[in-house]
């Protein structure tokens, strides 16, 4: 298992800038990508920082689908416009693993992260995400991408 790291986080709420769809597992990738590249160019415009690195959002929405909000986390809310929204990132406690390696080995991860919530004696409290501090177009090795997988979290 590629798993760098396990930890309990109690997390702020933030604001995000994202765009949404729902996407078979093969069009996530390139889905994130425009996302981030159109979520950039609204805050540029709107004179609003990003706060951090690109995230996604996932919600299971069929056998082989997922409702997909993928984009930044912002300094305020960015104004709607076209395919970017002002969303959001539920704050308190949740899971976070360390992951490193390539994007199409997370699943495992997925899988090591829900059992460490189980053995506390917690349970998912809603929808993961994945912050992604590698950028594959600067990194070619995707044995060195770092992801972060927030899972929310209940006693």
């Amino acid at each position: 298992m590629r798993a760098q790291h396990i930890e309990q986080r109690d997390l702020a709420p933030c604001t995000t800038a994202v765009l949404r769809s729902t996407l078979a597992v093969a069009e996530i990738g390139p889905f994130i990508g425009r996302a981030v590249e159109a979520v950039a160019s609204a805050l540029a415009a709107q004179g609003i920082a990003a706060t951090g690195p690109p995230f996604a959002r996932y919600q299971r929405a069929g056998e082989d689908a997922f409702a997909v909000e993928a984009g930044l986390p912002t300094a305020s809310a960015v104004s709607p416009g076209g395919e970017v929204l002002a969303s959001s990132l539920p704050g308190g406690p949740a899971a976070v693993m360390t992951y490193l390696g390539p994007y199409d080995e997370l699943a495992a991860a997925y899988g090591e992260l829900a059992d460490w919530i189980a053995e506390r004696g917690e349970e998912p409290a809603g929808d993961p995400w994945e912050v992604y501090h590698s950028d594959p177009a600067k990194e070619p090795d995707p044995e060195r991408w770092r992801t972060e997988i927030v899972m929310p979290v209940r006693a």
